[in-house]
């Protein structure tokens, strides 16, 4: 069985102070749990910070973006060798708000993917169709699209050890989320896929999470389907008893 991984993704939140208060607060809070992989992204700058706070912790840190050359005129990017030495261990890559605003695309989502992997950075790759490509019942079309092409180059191994975000772009940030039928939906295709392209161990080892204004009750109906593997959480990450509260109700809910 996967173990469940849940991500806090605090987006633009959260100076260096109050990060570093959230993660000593937050670690405290956490400290006994068992059985689940817990991460947190707070912004750049406050990673270092961060990673610091929460040395020798069961909690994890990850940059929320990377670029995939690894130095260079490229004003205002951060390159993988950047963030792994700023102490992360893994990295957010093809988010919906990445891809809606700052111009993403697939193929760009498959060269950071690759530099994160040469820098030994755990790549969090998240995939997801529009509110209009879902009407237009094209859900599936664009998630082979963003599979394919964003895991475009790896090894089944790497494919095993990898963590796809599914995030239904009309349910960031709206307060609206996919049901539970149609979170596994998703899920289960993702991995029918990669057990196609990849092989079954690949399939059966990496980690499908959904992403989607997670909150703590919605969590547990979520992580009762066999194919969602955990949370990539958005706003309610960024209150201490509230991402707590999802961890541990990922935890119980897959155990049950």
């Amino acid at each position: 069985m996967r173990t469940p991984f849940v991500a806090g993704n605090w987006k633009m939140y959260k100076t260096v102070h109050a990060a570093v208060a959230f993660a000593k607060e937050f670690r405290s809070v956490v400290k006994d749990i068992t059985g689940v992989e817990i991460v947190v992204a707070p912004p750049f700058l406050a990673v270092h910070a961060v990673a610091d706070a929460l040395r020798n912790s069961n909690v994890a840190v990850a940059a929320q973006d990377v670029y995939w050359e690894k130095e260079g005129t490229f004003t205002g990017a951060v390159s993988a060798p950047m963030i792994k030495e700023a102490g992360a261990e893994l990295v957010i890559i093809g988010h919906s708000e990445r891809r809606r605003l700052f111009g993403e695309t697939d193929q760009t989502v498959n060269r950071r993917l690759l530099a994160a992997l040469a820098a030994n950075l755990g790549p969090i790759v998240c995939v997801g169709e529009t509110l209009e490509e879902r009407e237009a019942n094209r859900t599936l079309d664009v998630l082979d699209r963003q599979v394919k092409v964003g895991l475009d180059g790896l090894t089944a191994e790497q494919i095993a050890d990898l963590v796809i975000a599914y995030e239904p772009v009309w349910a960031i940030g709206t307060g609206k989320v996919a049901t539970a039928v149609q979170a596994e939906e998703a899920h289960a295709h993702i991995r029918s896929r990669l057990r196609q392209w990849f092989g079954a161990n690949a399939a059966d080892h990496c980690h499908v999470v959904y992403g989607g204004s997670v909150k703590p009750d919605n969590i547990a109906e979520l992580m009762r389907e066999p194919d969602v593997d955990g949370a990539l959480v958005g706003g309610a990450s960024v209150d201490v008893r509230g991402f707590s509260d999802i961890v541990i109700r990922s935890q119980v809910s897959k155990r049950s």
